[in-house]
């Protein structure tokens, strides 16, 4: 059975490519563009596995990861241009499982995911 991953990033060049490339190694990738449609995908299906941006409209992933948070523990990936210690240690502590910082390799994502 297929993992099935959320995906919620903001530049739909990005989206596309980690879409594209996750697809090849044989996940199925679900999209959204902004906090909510995150939100609503999250209420309505069952992940695996969510790749969360920081800097997304409508809601921040940082207000999505807490919202995630109160009825889940799905892992969560933050992949972020913040990259300071700071940003990192405050996902983490907000319960997010790991941090990719921006620019990243597809073959580092993999190996995260």
């Amino acid at each position: 059975m297929q993992k099935v991953i959320l995906l919620v990033e903001d530049d739909k060049e990005i989206s596309h490519l980690i879409k594209s490339h996750l697809e090849s190694e044989n996940f199925t990738i679900i999209t959204a563009f902004d906090g909510e449609e995150a939100l609503s995908h999250f209420q309505q299906d069952k992940f695996d596995l969510i790749l969360l941006d920081l800097m997304i409209p409508k809601l921040s992933g940082m207000e999505l990861l807490k919202k995630f948070r109160e009825t889940s523990l799905v892992p969560v990936l933050i992949i972020s241009a913040k990259g300071s210690d700071i940003d990192k240690a405050l996902g983490l502590g907000f319960g997010a499982d790991d941090y990719i910082s921006k620019p990243f390799s597809m073959i580092e994502l993999t190996a995260r995911v």
